[in-house]
């Protein structure tokens, strides 16, 4: 029996609690929806699997240096959100796989982004009823922006202890935006306003682009100088997509540097999910406002798209392409396709809805680096 015992105290079974089995569940739904419905299969593996090993009885793993003995493999990998190092890079890489050239060709697109961000702002008066601090409110109701990095990137400045459920709520509801979205945005038009056919793009040159990404970097780092990280990484990629002279850093950027990144950033939230973290009240509140966020945005950028037909009925807006304000580039540009061509299936809206859709990603960083002005 002595033997025994030893032999039990050299395992990890003795560390495995009930939250550990718990979690365990939440991390076969998250891996479920990520390898079965192909719902933002790069972000949840990492997410999940980062769970799944912050709720086993690991060593060498998530542990703090002491001493002489040097820190787990985590410990040091997630300094690259602590320090606010992964979210810019990722953004670095957007960029690079962004081309402005729709938000360019019809600038009052970019209204539609703005409005979308209505669902940040509800949220965050939503969160404070619920009891939440102004920090953390402004750190759920970004959620809304349907931007992960973001989301990441504002919790850590504001609410680093809610970390984890924003970021999961952030991703799933990322994946869930061809679900969510669609009864929203019927809900709120007519087949008519649904089948409305858009004027063609005019041609946008390089010389725009590239005066563009200059553009946008000075006046939202003036206006919002704590978003300048986010911003002067996004329009950087852009810039080296659009010169056309740095073709192996543009290629980088979109395809090794970001992939990398994005593994090191989704295990890094996955290891804050340990259960007497995750399985809280709180949590459930979080996942439920997420929930809301989405539906507020989506519901502000069809509207502004109603409105904006009203005072300009000549030159007419499909008001489904106010929908992929929110910045889920570019899943929420294809609903908006998809759901047009249901209403007229000669009717291709992508290229419209990917106006408000990049215009949603500068939004939400800026709406981030306000709430960090202000609440920082």
């Amino acid at each position: 029996m002595d033997v025994a015992a030893e032999l039990l105290d050299l395992t990890g079974m003795a560390a495995v609690t009930w939250r550990m089995v718990v979690m365990w569940g939440v991390v076969a739904v998250l891996l479920s929806l990520a390898v079965f419905k192909e719902f933002e299969p790069l972000l949840l593996v990492p997410i999940a699997f980062g769970a799944f090993l912050a709720n086993l009885p690991t060593m060498g793993v998530v542990n703090p240096p002491e001493g002489n003995v040097p820190g787990g493999l985590y410990y040091y990998i997630s300094q690259g959100i602590h320090l606010e190092i992964f979210p810019p890079i990722i953004f670095l890489g957007v960029g690079a796989l962004t081309d402005f050239g729709p938000l360019i060709a019809n600038p009052r697109t970019l209204l539609l982004g703005a409005a979308a961000q209505f669902g940040v702002f509800a949220t965050f008066l939503g969160a404070v009823a619920l009891g939440f601090t102004d920090a953390q409110s402004a750190s759920i109701g970004i959620i809304g922006g349907a931007d992960g990095p973001t989301s990441i990137f504002l919790a850590n400045k504001l609410a680093p202890e809610l970390l984890a459920p924003i970021a999961v709520s952030a991703y799933s509801y990322m994946a869930l935006v061809p679900l969510i979205q669609p009864p929203v945005m019927r809900a709120l038009t007519t087949r008519r306003e649904r089948a409305i056919r858009m004027r063609s793009l005019r041609p946008v040159s390089k010389l725009e682009k590239l005066i563009f990404a200059l553009v946008v970097t000075i006046v939202c780092v003036i206006l919002v100088p704590p978003a300048s990280a986010l911003i002067g990484m996004l329009m950087l990629g852009n810039f080296l997509r659009e010169c056309g002279v740095t073709k192996r850093l543009s290629d980088a950027a979109q395809h090794e540097i970001i992939n990398v990144v994005t593994i090191f950033l989704g295990t890094s939230v996955g290891i804050t999910m340990t259960g007497e973290t995750f399985l809280r009240a709180e949590t459930l509140k979080i996942l439920a406002l997420g929930v809301f966020s989405f539906i507020v945005a989506t519901a502000a950028g069809v509207l502004m798209g109603k409105l904006m037909n009203l005072l300009s009925p000549r030159n007419p807006i499909n008001p489904l392409i106010g929908s992929a304000g929110v910045s889920a580039v570019p899943m929420a540009a294809r609903v908006s396709q998809i759901e047009g061509q249901r209403a007229d299936p000669q009717n291709f809206l992508l290229m419209h809805a990917m106006g408000p859709n990049v215009a949603g990603v500068i939004g939400t960083a800026v709406v981030a680096g306000y709430f960090i002005a202000r609440l920082g």
